[in-house]
Formats: C-alpha cells, structure tokens, sequence
C-alpha cells in the first residue's frame, strides 16, 4: 500500500466521524493537507472551512499583523482566529456533541540550492465537545529537493498531525511516532513540537524536545537560558557564533573562562560594526554513556539547566563529529562559526580512524568543517608534563600540508590569553571530588551550579 493510500485513508476514518469538524487555513505551499481530505471523501462530513491567505495584505487583514510569516507567532495567530471563529459561529448548532478542530500551517517550499524549504504548523481541538482546547504546534524542515515532493511532505505531515490529535494521544512517544508514519528523516525533520493545554498538563516540552533527538526525529534541540525549546534559525539567524563542545557535567569555571577568551578573541577579529558573536554550549547524546553509566535525558536537561544559569544557550544535539556541528549551524547563518576546542582534541580531529564511515574519510570531514567563515579556536591542554596547542601538535605526516596550510590561513588558531588558566581541570574531576564528600568541588565551579548541584542533588553518583 502506497503512502498516499494510507494518508488517504487516515483522512477518510476522520471525515466518517461526525463528532470531528474544523477548518484548514493555509499559506506558502498550496491547500496541500485539506486536499487529502476532499479527495478522500465524505469531506462535507469535516471541512466547515478552507482558506488560503497568500496576500500579505489579505493575511494581515485577518490574523493581524506578524513580523513574519512562516513563523511561530502566525501559525499561532491563525489557529487561535479560526478557532474562536468556529466556535463563535457553530457552537450553538453543532458544539454540543462535536469536537472543533483548527488547523493551520504556514511554509516557505523552495527548489533553490542551499535553500532550507521550512513551515510551521498546529492544531487547536477539543478532546471532549466543550473542553477547553489544546495546541499541538510542529516546526519541520523539508528536506526533499523537488518541490513537489515537498509539497507532498508537507500534505502528509498535516493529515498525521490532525489524525494524531484525535486519534493517537495515548502517549507523547506514540503521538511522536505517528507524526512521521508515512514519512522518514531523510525527508522531513521535526525540530520543535509545543504541546499545550489539558491533555498536556503534566507533559515536560523540554523532554520532548530531546525525545525528539533521541529518535533521529530532530538533528538537535537549542534551550535558553529560562528553559525554552527555540527554533534554530529563528534564534541565530545571520549572526555568528562560537561553540564550545563538551559533556557540561557540570559545567565548570575553566569551561566560562575558555568561552569568554574565544569570545573576546572573534569580537577583535571582527571587522567594526558587525555583530556580537553568539556564545553557545553544545553537548552531544552520542556522548551519552561514562563507563557503565547510561546517562538520561533527564540528566542532559540539568546539565542544560545550570548552563542556562551561568546565561548561556544549550544545544543538545546527536552529533558526534566536529564538522556536523558546523554544518548543521551553517544553514541559519553566513556568519563566521567558531568553535573552541581544546589542544588534546587536535589529535582526533586529524585521526583518520574517526571518519571511516565518512564518504571521502578525513578530507572530506576537514572540507566540511572550515569553509571561508568558520575557524577552530585551539586552547591549551596543560599538565606538569605538557602544554598542548597548535605549535606543539603534529599530525601525522601525510597530513602535516594540509594542517600549515589552515594554520597559515589562520583557520586553526591559539585563543590568547589563557596562560593562566588551569585548563586541565576536567568535570570528572569535579564529580570525583562530589563523590568523595570533598567540598573542594565548589571552588571549580559556579556559585549558581554549585546551588543547582546541592539543592536537586545531582552527580553524586
């Protein structure tokens, strides 16, 4: 059976319920998800209303005015209007036995190379007829080339998110699930999911957000500094950034005063009148295992939580090589992309043993990680016995060109100013110390950490 064919079907199970009816307002692609439920049949039986608003001036003489139009903030509008307005309209006649739905969607599909083809979409409906509402609200990134196919993506991401809300709550895995029957990661990615109302009342979106990544669903997912799951792009969008990898647990005062230097360094680096660079921590679940210890999500949104109480952003992604964090950066911003590493981490950068499973091994993987923006920023890796940066590492030989020619480049370099830091004090220096009832361990990191740390009890095992 055919994708379409199921879709189809799931359309049709929908349209036969007569105790399910709702409206379907959308822009940017076509009335791509509406028209699986005419085609299906029994239409009448569902569809109260379909709009598609493509005129600016149309759109915002109806869901009022928006900074932009595949956004948040307008698939928001346009759920809640055609909500209030069904109710206002239907409630009398047909609210007493019927559960009202509104979907909306708004998307940028696109065939231009380099382009990201991305939308917003979600649903407000009634679990019961007369229950207060709930919102379900998805950010995907279309990932097909063609943009038919994306408009088919985009058809059958619709039609999943308006059977799921009705028919597929049992749990938030389940309801993740069906969102991508019919569909891969290959075509579509799920980066954000907002789960609001009754229904959701004891859901963590945090949580969800990872659960996300876990599943391959989503490449990563970004968390502010209060908490907040944030789309991507719309947070970095054209600025540059600098990026420290790490496990964060916990994060520690070497770790802000690494970040800090590299900052300072790509601001003076700047040319004058260009933005800030955007600090941000990223930490991968790849990484997610010490020995024996598995670690949960749970735990990764701690780590995530006293990062944001320092002030930083924290991406929490499934990448496990350097360059798939400078790629997946790279679609939101031209800008210059920094990360900071430290000295011992040159070694497996230029390993070759890491990218056996990379089309093109340890060349393609070093073309995809510098490109005429983006910079390593190399600290240093001190002990009593040795001090590890970019003068005292040497690749191995039939790599020693190609590693001059990006320090020459000045595509590798050494962040100033550290000769004072105690760079080599790790994190798991910090939970041995925990562990043993030492309170040494608060010297090493921030006071608000160590709060965090004592008042929810965290790595002490």
């Amino acid at each position: 059976m055919s994708a379409l064919t199921t879709v189809r079907k799931k359309a049709l199970g929908i349209n036969k319920d007569d105790h399910i009816y709702g409206t379907f307002a959308e822009i940017g692609a076509g009335q791509e998800v509406a028209r699986h439920f005419f085609q299906a049949g029994l239409a009448s039986q569902t569809v109260a209303k379909t709009i598609s608003a493509y005129d600016m001036t149309f759109s915002d003489s109806i869901y009022g005015k928006s900074a932009r139009y595949v956004s948040e903030e307008r698939v928001r509008q346009m759920v809640s209007y055609e909500f209030d307005l069904l109710n206002e309209r239907l409630s009398a006649t047909k609210g007493v036995d019927t559960k009202f739905f509104s979907f909306a969607d708004t998307v940028a599909t696109s065939s231009r190379e380099g382009a990201v083809p991305h939308g917003w979409l979600g649903i407000r409906f009634h679990s019961e007829p007369g229950s207060a509402p709930n919102d379900i609200i998805v950010h995907v990134k279309i990932k097909d080339r063609g943009r038919l196919q994306q408009q088919e993506a985009l058809g059958i991401l619709g039609v999943n998110l308006v059977h799921a809300a009705f028919f597929r709550m049992d749990s938030v895995d389940q309801l993740m699930d069906s969102l991508f029957e019919n569909l891969n990661s290959r075509r579509v990615e799920i980066d954000v999911i907002r789960l609001e109302g009754p229904e959701f009342k004891d859901v963590n979106n945090r949580l969800v957000a990872l659960k996300l990544v876990q599943k391959g669903y989503s490449q990563a997912a970004l968390i502010n500094p209060k908490g907040d799951v944030l789309q991507v792009t719309d947070c970095f969008f054209n600025k540059p950034i600098i990026v420290q990898r790490g496990t964060f647990r916990p994060i520690t005062n070497s770790n802000l005063e690494i970040i800090s230097k590299g900052t300072e360094q790509v601001k003076n680096e700047s040319a004058q009148g260009d933005l800030d660079p955007f600090p941000l921590m990223e930490m991968s679940l790849r990484h997610d295992s010490h020995g024996d210890q598995k670690f949960t999500l749970e735990d990764y949104l701690f780590r995530a939580k006293t990062i944001g109480a320092v002030g930083y952003y924290t991406l929490i992604s499934n990448f496990n090589l350097f360059y798939e964090v400078k790629n997946y950066l790279r679609e939101s911003t031209s800008k210059k992309v920094a990360m900071v590493i430290g000295g011992a981490q040159l070694e497996r950068i230029f390993d070759e043993n890491y990218y056996k499973d990379v089309k093109g091994g340890v060349f393609s993987a070093l073309a995809q990680l510098f490109d005429e923006n983006s910079e390593l920023l190399v600290f240093p890796f001190k002990t009593n016995e040795i001090c590890l940066n970019t003068k005292s590492f040497n690749p191995k030989l039939e790599l020693m060109h190609l590693y001059q020619h990006l320090i020459s480049n000045e595509l590798i370099v050494d962040i100033a100013g550290c000769d004072e830091l105690n760079t080599s004090i790790l994190s798991s220096d910090v939970r041995k110390l925990l562990v043993s009832g030492d309170p040494a361990w608060k010297e090493l990191v921030p006071a608000e950490v160590s709060n965090l740390i004592e008042s929810e009890n965290m790595f002490s095992a």
